[in-house]
């Protein structure tokens, strides 16, 4: 029987190596397999820490909006605009912080934030500002009591520009989080931290026993650390091999890093709401979100909040359940008195605080065309992952109030043109009628508004900058432009000069053309003011044939449309396809005396650690003279009291005003471009695929302009076009002679140095010459003439 066992044994050896083999060999490649996962796992764990953290949207504000004596405070929206900055109203005025502010009577009592701007810094400010009635009558400091001329406010989030995931966060050093903050988030998310490996198995038997009572998983075993690496690495599936890489690159992390470096990760990468479609993650962007205020700045019941979020921030959301949320918080202040956080004096004072929220501000809508242009100027400076990556600030040129009112005008404009002719009313988006409205500084050139279409949601087709279409009669002021300034010397017409509206006929390539004016009549001789006025197009074609469409062409070009234009004789009448933007940038020259400005959106870009990486470089160049810019000015502003576009008017609207309406064959595209001294503000309406409208750019354009300008100015304009010194004045009658005493009908004309007319009423020998067919020697004869009189 020995002897049976020992073959037995003998006969299994070879058997019994084979399988130790296989385990050695199956316990090797387990063993290279997790030295495999580990290493795999480490590399990522090194990648994401000692590399980009953190992909955060370059962020894009309005311009600071500025508060003084005389502002119409109503109109402009102070309440609002406070809400919209994170302010919050105070029950009392005594030791009032930063950021809040309360009504007193007739007074407004706010402590202005200090903020960081690359060329306007402002440190915090407690300011009164004194009412009266809808008007701010003063502005002072507190204390002292001394008069302000004017104060900014900081400038407004408006947007930003995210990646694949919208997500936004402002990130924030360990160094700056308040102490109170790091213990409220350790007391209820992991009160060990600081003492355990990545994995705290007593957590986990805990959470263990108190599933199994409840019958289902409430409460979770995952530490600080765990929850960071999921987020950072992980899906939200539940499943053991899920776990696993979760405890595995939880020790790594641990073994690799220090704990304050887990902690401010942490603290960056933790999700804590929404703000309408975008993610808010950190809590850095949480404390604006939720209290208006930087993270530094937080109260211990405030830290509190943050921290009893974090379980379920949609759930326990203060904005949807501010009784839960406020349980959650007081159960997070008690955890910190029982794990020696907090005293008992804080303790109480922090659960008697109420909940104090700012108000949610969703990114303003309105805005969105004009993001979409800035970004396209940014992208030739920056590649678009830096964009949505590197957490630029981008400064921009928008006004944030003009912008709501200039998108508000053109959809109450399109809505009652479509009230007028409910036929033009559509469903489908591709066939609604259309507009844009721009707005630009004329002396700076800078883009104040942009409304590209009448729902960004529907359509991002931007119709300011990238349509092009026919101008039709707001291209005719490049013509008499052309025949004011001087050419050999002198020029083609004055204000005082006379044009010829009768029949005309030009051979073209395509056969006789003849251009008929809109009413269809005949005026034969006109004044310049008249032919514009009343937009003449057979007096302007005639003007542009004697002109040259050579130097028509040349004026339009220098004063900044860029678009294509062909030397043809209908390009008088604006027949060339020009964008809305271009022709605002062409008035704007002629707003700003002749010196056209370059086109900005951009004042400053700026790192996430404050170093300047873009100033905007304000360029201009002259490209007419002062004189015969103010003439084309005067011309327009005749348009606009006694003209086509004598309508802005209808509304009581006050001060200087230059303005052309415009209407294209078949009213397909309505234009009105108008300007004051201190705005250029060009409205188009019309559909993307060109059809009849059935109204003039008087009718249809016309009113969103005025509706934006008595909105924008509270009725009144301010300022005044200013005159050239060098332009010479004289009385003028009916016929274009100067008027001398006893002469009994005359109006006021300027005119270049050198260009006076050379006949005199009631002396009549000169009746009725025309000033350009004078020579020189017979224009100084009667010019000292004049004089002795």
């Amino acid at each position: 029987m020995v002897l049976g066992i020992e073959r037995a044994v003998r006969a299994l050896r070879p058997r019994l190596r084979q399988i130790g083999w296989a385990v050695l060999a199956a316990a090797f490649a387990c063993g290279f397999a997790v030295a495999a996962m580990l290493a795999s796992l480490d590399h990522q764990v090194r990648a994401r820490f000692e590399g980009t953290q953190f992909r955060v949207p370059s962020r894009v504000y309005c311009a600071p909006a500025i508060l003084y004596p005389g502002l119409d405070w109503r109109r402009f929206g102070l309440q609002d605009a406070l809400a919209r900055l994170g302010y919050r109203e105070a029950r009392s005025s005594r030791d009032l912080p930063p950021g809040q502010y309360v009504w007193e009577g007739s007074r407004l009592r706010v402590h202005l934030r200090a903020f960081e701007h690359p060329t306007r810094p402002e440190p915090a400010r407690d300011i009164a500002i004194w009412l009266s009635g809808s008007t701010i009558s003063d502005i002072r400091e507190i204390p002292g009591g001394s008069s302000v001329g004017a104060v900014l406010l900081e400038p407004e989030a408006v947007g930003a520009y995210y990646g694949p995931v919208r997500e936004q966060r402002e990130l924030v050093r360990l160094a700056d989080v308040p102490h109170h903050l790091v213990d409220a988030v350790l007391a209820v998310e992991d009160q060990r931290f600081e003492t355990h490996s990545g994995i705290d198995f007593r957590r986990i038997a805990g959470a263990m026993l108190a599933n199994l009572r409840a019958g289902r998983v409430a409460q979770g075993g995952s530490t600080l650390t765990q929850q960071l690496v999921k987020n950072f690495f992980l899906t939200p599936e539940r499943t053991w091999r899920r776990k696993l890489r979760e405890a595995c690159m939880a020790l790594i992390v641990e073994a690799r890093y220090d704990k304050p470096a887990i902690l401010e990760a942490y603290l960056n990468e933790i999700y804590l709401g929404q703000r309408g479609a975008t993610a808010v993650h950190g809590v850095g962007e949480a404390a604006h979100l939720y209290f208006g205020k930087t993270v530094s700045r937080l109260s211990v019941a405030e830290s509190g909040l943050l921290a009893a979020i974090i379980q379920s921030p949609n759930g326990i959301s203060p904005y949807h359940d501010p009784d839960r949320a406020l349980k959650r918080r007081n159960l997070v202040l008690e955890l910190m008195l029982d794990q020696g956080r907090l005293d008992r004096a804080t303790f109480e004072q922090a659960r008697e605080e109420p909940l104090q929220l700012a108000t949610v501000t969703p990114e303003p809508g309105d805005a969105r065309f004009f993001l979409d242009f800035l970004h396209r100027q940014l992208t030739d400076i920056y590649t678009p992952e830096q964009l949505t990556e590197e957490g630029l600030r981008i400064y921009s040129t928008l006004d944030r109030r003009l912008q709501r009112i200039a998108a508000q005008a053109l959809d109450e404009g399109l809505r009652q043109i479509e009230k007028l002719r409910p036929k033009l009313a559509s469903d489908d988006p591709a066939h609604q009628l259309q507009g844009c409205l721009v707005v630009m500084r004329p002396q700076t050139g800078e883009l104040l508004a942009l409304v590209g279409g009448r729902a960004y949601g529907k359509s991002q087709f931007d119709r300011c900058s990238q349509a092009r279409r026919q101008p039709g009669s707001v291209f005719k002021p490049f013509v008499y432009i052309a025949g004011l300034e001087p050419r050999d010397a002198l020029p083609t017409i004055t204000l005082a000069s006379f044009l010829d509206d009768s029949p005309l006929e030009i051979s073209t390539p395509a056969g006789p053309w003849r251009p008929k004016n809109f009413d269809g009549q005949f005026h034969d001789r006109v004044t310049v003011r008249e032919a514009i006025e009343r937009s003449l197009n057979v007096a302007t074609v005639r003007l542009a044939q004697e002109v040259g469409l050579r130097n028509v062409v040349d004026v339009a070009e220098r004063l900044g449309i860029e678009s294509p234009l062909q030397a043809v004789p209908s390009l008088a009448l604006g027949t060339a396809e020009v964008s809305p933007l271009e022709l605002a940038r062409a008035y704007a020259t002629l707003a700003s005396g002749g010196v056209r400005p370059e086109t900005q959106a951009i004042e400053d870009v700026v790192d996430p650690v404050g170093g300047v990486l873009a100033r905007r470089e304000l360029r201009f160049v002259r490209v007419l003279d002062p004189g015969t810019a103010y003439l084309a000015t005067s011309l327009l502003e005749g348009v606009a009291e006694r003209g086509t576009a004598a309508g802005v008017r209808a509304g009581g609207l006050r001060g200087p005003v230059a303005a052309k309406t415009g209407t294209t064959d078949e009213e397909r595209d309505l234009w009105f471009m108008g300007f004051t001294p201190d705005l250029v503000a060009v409205v188009w309406i019309g559909f993307d695929e060109p059809r009849s409208v059935g109204l003039a750019g008087a009718v249809g354009a016309l009113p969103v302009w005025r509706r934006f300008v008595e909105e924008e100015s509270g009725g009144t304009v301010r300022g005044a076009f200013p005159r050239p010194v060098a332009l010479e004045r004289a009385e003028i009658t009916p016929d274009g002679a100067i008027a001398l005493t006893g002469c009994p009908e005359h109006h006021t004309e300027y005119f270049l140095p050198g260009t006076l007319p050379t006949t005199f009423c009631p002396d009549g020998n000169f009746l009725g010459r025309r000033t350009d067919r004078v020579d020189r020697g017979e224009r100084g004869f009667f010019r000292w003439l004049r004089d002795q009189f």
